[in-house]
């Protein structure tokens, strides 16, 4: 049951409505009721869910962060789907689309068949385990024990894939968010908080990539000093998150 709540660290830690968080507290409440109740099966669904929100917050990194690939990861979608991905104002909206389709766009992250054959597998147990075929696949906390191992290993490699994607979103943020006059918060706190984390959808695992970013190829920028003072503000928010070898 521990070590199923590191998915945890692989979602956001802020939510743009209340019944985003609504929503996500819910499935771990479920999944919870369930995992102590011993319905193991119904634990898994819960946990499956709290996954695909996981990719689904991936996804939409890579639509704000890098639009033009996002973009030709449409390619093979109908006309309305192309229009409701490219429109979509939260994470959620690629709920409209096939799961299997989803996880297409996680090859612009480096993410190749293989793997995405290898995810997609999970929803195929998710189907199997969902409909009424008379089978009880998770019938033993060890079955659904092994069942989250696999889950997580597909988080860590996700989430190593979308390094990149995290960085640059980063680093844009420092550039456009260093001088206290003209960002949308003089705070550095609730600029960090409300345009990096919030807008965003950042995980605690997004936070320790932000936190070991190379201040070092952004050294010719004339505003380097403001820079550094933003990210030190970040690592001051997050101080038991740094890494050994964080820029300083």
């Amino acid at each position: 049951m521990e070590e199923a709540l590191e998915l945890s660290n692989y979602l956001p830690l802020s939510f743009k409505t209340p019944k985003e968080q609504e929503y996500i507290e819910f499935l771990w409440e479920a999944f919870d009721t369930n995992y102590q109740a011993g319905k193991y099966q119904f634990a898994f669904l819960a946990y499956h869910m709290l996954t695909m929100s996981f990719v689904y917050f991936n996804i939409w990194q890579i639509k704000q962060t890098e639009p033009a690939d996002f973009e030709k990861g449409l390619i093979g979608f109908g006309r309305e789907v192309e229009k409701n991905l490219l429109g979509a104002t939260s994470p959620f909206v690629f709920s409209t689309v096939n799961e299997r389709s989803m996880l297409r766009f996680l090859k612009l992250i480096g993410c190749d068949n293989g793997k995405v054959g290898t995810y997609a597998k999970l929803v195929d147990d998710r189907n199997e385990s969902a409909h009424p075929n008379g089978n009880i696949f998770y019938s033993d906390q060890s079955a659904l024990d092994r069942k989250i191992a696999e889950v997580l290993r597909v988080a860590e490699e996700i989430q190593v894939h979308s390094r990149p994607v995290i960085e640059r979103c980063y680093r844009e943020f420092l550039l456009e968010s260093h001088d206290n006059e003209d960002r949308q918060y003089p705070e550095a706190k609730d600029q960090i908080f409300e345009v990096l984390i919030h807008e965003n959808y950042l995980s605690q695992k997004d936070i320790e990539y932000c936190l070991a970013f190379d201040l070092s190829q952004l050294a010719d920028q004339p505003a380097f000093t403001a820079i550094q003072s933003l990210h030190q503000a970040l690592v001051a928010l997050f101080p038991d998150s740094v890494p050994a070898t964080a820029a300083k």
